[in-house]
């Protein structure tokens, strides 16, 4: 009996370890719950963060799952602090959604204040270039460079330089000095240039012009005809007469209509007028800014 008894034990001690056996699907089955929370876990953080965010994330939970130890850098040693793992607080920043990025205007202002520098600069040195030219040709009463607030002005006098009185076929004489500035054009390839035609306001009444509108226009018109002929390309122009309506010398004198019979090639500004710049603060002859 006692036989007997000892084998219903040993029965029923090997039935409960069979038991604790079939409970190890449990540790499976948390091991594909964790799986699958890291999995939303990135599915998430992809549809919530920007690349750079994601990249950080990837390169965090591959460090977390390798059981890498990361190091605590040199403030760490220094205080003898050993290195720890890494917590899951240094995770969570990463799959944060990310806030979207805007530009500080005061260093959106700080860019464009450069931009306006540089375009300056640029106009100064193309300035400089067109009066030395014209100092060591002769011309320099008849060709002005000014860097004004709308842009670089070369005011091109057409008196026995260009056009002959009345007319707008350009004159030999001034072919030079129109390819000069046509080929400081060329080099810079994104300032829109206006090239404007004016006259002093005694009248014309001829049979090809029938006001000093369409002599002011004819004369701007074949000015850029010529540049283009240098390779400034034409989508960049724009034409215009003004006949007298913006003089920059007095109409009671001789010298003074001679200043107003002019053609004025602008490479106007892309940019503000930088504080710095002297056209900031001088008014501008002729047409307003």
């Amino acid at each position: 009996m006692s036989a007997r008894g000892g084998g219903r034990r040993r029965n029923r001690k090997h039935a409960g370890g069979h038991g604790g056996d079939d409970e190890r699907w449990l540790l499976t089955y948390a091991d594909m719950i964790t799986l699958l929370l890291a999995l939303f876990v990135v599915l998430y953080a992809i549809s919530s963060v920007n690349t750079s965010k994601f990249r950080e994330l990837q390169t965090s939970l591959r460090d977390a799952f390798s059981g890498k130890i990361i190091s605590g850098g040199e403030g760490i040693v220094e205080t003898g602090v050993s290195a720890t793992r890494e917590t899951p607080q240094s995770v969570v920043p990463n799959i944060v959604p990310a806030t979207p990025q805007i530009a500080v205007p005061r260093d959106a202002n700080a860019r464009d204040a450069l931009e306006a520098r540089r375009e300056d600069d640029e106009f100064q040195r193309i300035k400089q270039q067109i009066e030395q030219y014209a100092r060591a040709h002769g011309l320099g009463n008849q060709v002005e460079a000014v860097v004004a607030r709308r842009g670089l002005i070369v005011r091109l006098l057409t008196d026995r330089v260009l056009f002959d009185s009345g007319m707008a076929d350009l004159k030999g004489a001034g072919m030079p000095l129109l390819g000069h500035v046509g080929n400081l054009l060329a080099i810079d390839r994104i300032h829109p240039i206006l090239v404007e035609g004016h006259t002093d306001d005694v009248p014309i009444s001829t049979a090809r012009y029938a006001s000093n509108w369409e002599l002011s226009t004819a004369r701007a018109t074949e000015v850029v005809r010529y540049l283009i002929g240098r390779g400034v390309p034409n989508r960049r122009f724009g034409a215009s007469g003004y006949a007298d309506l913006h003089p920059i010398g007095t109409n009671s004198t001789d010298d003074g209509r001679a200043r107003n019979r002019r053609v004025e090639v602008v490479l106007q500004r892309l940019h503000p007028v930088p504080p710095t710049s002297t056209a900031a603060s001088e008014p501008e002859e002729g047409l307003t800014p």
